[in-house]
This record gives structure tokens, C-alpha cells and sequence, in this order.
């Protein structure tokens, strides 16, 4: 299975116990959609491997407690620490009109209520805090708040992503970043007066 055609479902948290089962954690909106899965990928050297299920008992917050077949002592379980867990994209939930997976707006136009249309989507990081969309705006990086107040929705057909901006977001982006640009930029304007 090749990485590009899955998405990562979480990872490998701990072990659990001493008969090889692991705890792992779904980085997911919604857990409780993965409790019927009989197999996943696990990357190991750079592929993905598929490991085979023999039971999976949910915990709290996106936890389960996994027992994969093969796997029947600690020590087999401890080399799985921290390993990622992938899925098929075609495993993921269908989703309403206008949603959109992260994976599915790369390269998309950005195209924003206020200002028109900005750049392209570049990338989306996981911040602890929240998580950001990155677009290339006029030759530089721009990060953007993932919220539902920001991404507005997705044209899949016409490949642009609508989003709202966050008042003086666009500013910050816009200004000279060091006092002297600023002087540099007033010098210029009273040149050309």
C-alpha cells in the first residue's frame, strides 16, 4: 500500500498488559466511526505494513486498547511504540457538500469573502493549539486558522476553497515587517511625489 493513497488514522500510544496489546489513540473528529476495523496499516522502515486485528476495545477520547494477531508478548508490542496508523482514503466518511478533507484542497485557489481571491492552499500543520492552513500569498507562506468561521466551504468542481478571513489577519501579512521597511517605503513615496 503506498502512504499517498491512505491518510493517518493516529499511532501506536503504549503498550497494554503483558499479552502484546497496545493502546492507540485515533487522531480523528469522530473515534467512534473506526470500531468495527478488522485491519490497518502500521509504517514500519519507511512502508506500511498491514496488521490484522483479533480485538479492539474502545477506552476514553479517541483511545482504544488493540490486540493485533501476531503480536503476544510486551516486547513484540514495545518495538510498535509510536509507530503510525494508516487507513485507505477510501475508508474515510463521506462527507456533506461544501466539507472537505485536508488531503483533497491542496492546491486549491483561495478565494476569500472580503478580498478576493489570495493564493493557494499550500499545506495544513498540527499545532497544539489548533490547526493552520498554509497558502503561498505574494511569494511568502500565510497561515490561517482552521475554525468553522474561516473555511467557509470547498468547490471541488472549480477547485477553490472560500474562507473568511480573521479581521487584520491579511494585514499582518501585508505591512513591512521591521520599522525600517516602513521608512524605506515612506522615502520612496515622497520620491515620487
Amino acid at each position: 500500500m503506498n502512504i499517498d493513497a491512505c491518510f493517518q488514522l493516529g499511532y501506536i500510544v503504549k503498550t497494554h498488559g503483558i499479552k502484546g496489546q497496545v493502546v492507540a489513540f485515533f487522531d480523528v473528529d469522530f473515534p467512534e466511526d473506526y470500531e468495527d476495523l478488522e485491519s490497518v496499516f502500521l509504517e514500519q522502515q519507511g512502508r506500511l505494513v498491514p496488521f490484522f486485528i483479533d480485538a479492539m476495545e474502545p477506552q476514553q477520547k479517541g483511545r482504544f486498547i488493540i490486540k493485533f494477531e501476531d503480536i503476544n508478548t510486551i516486547e513484540q508490542a514495545e518495538k510498535l511504540r509510536n509507530t503510525a496508523l494508516y487507513l485507505p482514503l477510501n475508508e474515510l466518511p463521506e462527507l456533506e457538500e461544501g466539507q472537505f478533507y485536508f488531503h483533497d484542497v491542496i492546491g486549491y485557489k483561495v478565494v476569500d469573502a472580503q478580498h478576493g481571491e489570495l493564493g493557494t492552499v499550500k499545506d495544513f500543520y498540527d499545532m497544539p493549539q489548533q490547526q493552520l492552513m498554509a497558502m503561498d500569498y505574494k511569494d511568502q507562506e500565510m497561515l490561517i486558522p482552521v475554525m468553522d468561521e474561516t473555511m467557509l466551504r470547498a468547490d471541488h468542481e472549480g477547485k477553490i476553497l472560500h474562507v473568511s478571513l480573521p479581521e487584520g489577519l491579511l494585514e499582518v501579512y501585508t505591512q513591512p515587517s521591521r520599522p525600517e521597511d516602513a521608512d524605506d517605503a515612506d522615502e520612496d513615496t515622497e520620491e515620487e511625489k
